[in-house]
């Protein structure tokens, strides 16, 4: 039996279930993580089925793009052969020490200067004026400063993410409603426990934020410095792979350092929901 007759009879129903249908999929309304999944998997396999038609059907040479049984069966080869992992653990480690050490030196400095104006007239400008220096012209200085050592990797990395990390977490830091600070006020702490006790467990989900999208930055600015001067790492293996004109390589490492981004990009994010009981939409 139709519904138009019992739409007609309840037009008001009707008009109540149009608009939470239209509630359903607006602005900033959740999803299930099922269905969310699945989109996100319908996408990845989508963009997987035009490579393979583009590869298969010869619409565009291998040397341009080789097809996916290519990428994958030459990284098979590098696995193999132990070049592969040599090329992951060195990356890793170099981003992992880099970043390290970028956050460790940004969070203290961005909340200091988020938290008192004299130091934010003293270090906010200085920041702001070095962050907008392209960290591609740091790299020959960074070899001169530093050899072609894991420093020079480090310098790279620490160069490109934390005047941007002091800014954000700066940024962060403000966000503190001043009611909390004045609160503190009244209760009679001195700066440093409102700091302690208030400011930054407040600041704590957009600062843990920051650092996941920094990270993102740390992968970019890790193969920019292995590109230029390294004997090993996923961005000295593209180099060498350009050089030999081995397409599947380069794609197939391009992708690994994809995967990895979005690896360590999800593990933050569900660290983030774990930690400060964040919104599941974010």
């Amino acid at each position: 039996m139709s519904d138009e007759p019992a739409a007609k009879a309840n037009p008001s129903g009707a008009a109540t279930g149009r608009a939470m249908r239209r509630r359903s999929s607006g602005i900033g309304t959740p999803i299930a993580r099922s269905r969310f999944l699945m989109i996100a998997v319908a996408v990845f396999a989508g963009l997987g089925l035009a490579w393979w038609a583009a590869t298969g059907f010869g619409l565009v040479k291998p040397i341009f793009l080789p097809s996916p049984a290519s990428v994958v069966t030459q990284l098979g080869k590098l696995w193999a052969d132990g070049t592969l992992l040599i090329d992951l653990k060195a990356s890793i480690y170099r981003i992992s020490i880099g970043f390290l050490i970028a956050s460790a030196l940004s969070i203290p400095i961005g909340v200091l200067i988020g938290s008192f104006r004299t130091w934010e007239a003293a270090i906010e400008p200085l920041v702001d004026f070095i962050r907008y220096m392209p960290v591609v012209a740091f790299v020959p200085l960074s070899i001169l400063w530093a050899g072609t050592s894991d420093a020079q990797k480090f310098l790279i990395i620490f160069i490109g993410t934390f005047f941007q990390q002091v800014l954000m977490i700066m940024d962060n830091v403000k966000r503190v409603p001043a009611d909390f600070v004045g609160l503190g006020r009244t209760l009679g702490l001195p700066d440093r426990k409102i700091l302690t006790r208030i400011v930054v467990p407040s600041a704590l989900p957009g600062i843990w934020d920051t650092l996941r999208i920094s990270l993102g930055w740390a992968w970019t600015w890790l193969v920019l410095a292995e590109l230029v001067a390294a004997t090993s790492g996923l961005g000295y293996r593209i180099t060498v792979s350009q050089r030999y004109f081995q397409t599947n390589t380069i794609i197939g490492y391009i992708l690994l350092l994809g995967m990895l981004g979005l690896i360590t990009d999800q593990v933050m994010k569900a660290l983030g929901k774990a930690l400060f009981r964040q919104d599941s939409r974010s």
